[in-house]
């Protein structure tokens, strides 16, 4: 039985308790949670496990496994509390689905180049396709759409394609449909403003650089 994965249920709560399933050292599984481990290009979550810094969440199949302080005193089956920094994750958060949505916008509108790579970390996303030329032309288009869907504050709704697989999706009414395994906002107003920069790959690889302005 693989970890129930609450982050998906209630990405805004930042603190559960959990029972400790399975103890090798100072690697751990838990009955259920809510730090997200590195996924689809998106960070870790970081945070506390009965008081313990999390070091490394990996995930391997359905199942997470947190490395924590090898000085720790946890025993199997023990109740402990599971704690996030909730700014950390907010942030990651408003990030991941800015680049959704510029993603998205970007399959939309420029028949679907093919994107070969992204990741989210608290201080930027980047999403990388082949590119044909300098990608930085079509941001005023971009940002504008972006910014309208933004301001709209729409709903975003996140669900299961399929419970038994884990594979999840986000909607947005009148605008996409999109597989996606991530912690997502409620609302896409909660992204604020965000801007745009252009770095060059070379070999004909574009990057598009998402900031939040605050």
């Amino acid at each position: 039985m693989s970890v129930k994965k609450i982050f998906w249920e209630n990405p805004y709560l930042t603190e559960l308790e959990a029972n400790i399933m399975s103890i090798d050292d100072n690697i751990i599984t838990l009955d259920q949670t809510i730090a997200f481990a590195f996924s689809g290009g998106q960070q870790s979550d970081s945070g506390t496990i009965g008081g313990f810094q999390i070091i490394e969440a990996k995930k391997e199949g359905r199942e997470i496994f947190y490395t924590i302080d090898q000085y720790n005193n946890l025993i199997l089956n023990q109740d402990v509390i599971v704690t996030i920094d909730w700014e950390k994750r907010y942030r990651l958060m408003k990030l991941h689905f800015a680049a959704e949505i510029i993603l998205e916008l970007v399959y939309q509108s420029y028949n679907h180049p093919e994107k070969i790579g992204a990741n989210i970390t608290v201080d930027k996303a980047r999403v990388d396709f082949f590119w044909d030329g300098r990608i930085s032309e079509i941001f005023p288009q971009l940002l504008n759409k972006a910014n309208s869907i933004i301001n709209s504050n729409l709903n975003i709704i996140s669900a299961f394609d399929d419970e038994e697989t884990e594979k999840r999706y986000w909607y947005i009414i009148g605008f996409a449909k999109v597989p996606c395994g991530g912690t997502h906002l409620r609302k896409t107003g909660e992204i604020g403003p965000i801007f745009l920069k252009r770095n060059n790959l070379g070999s004909g690889r574009e990057r598009i650089e998402i900031y939040l302005q605050s």
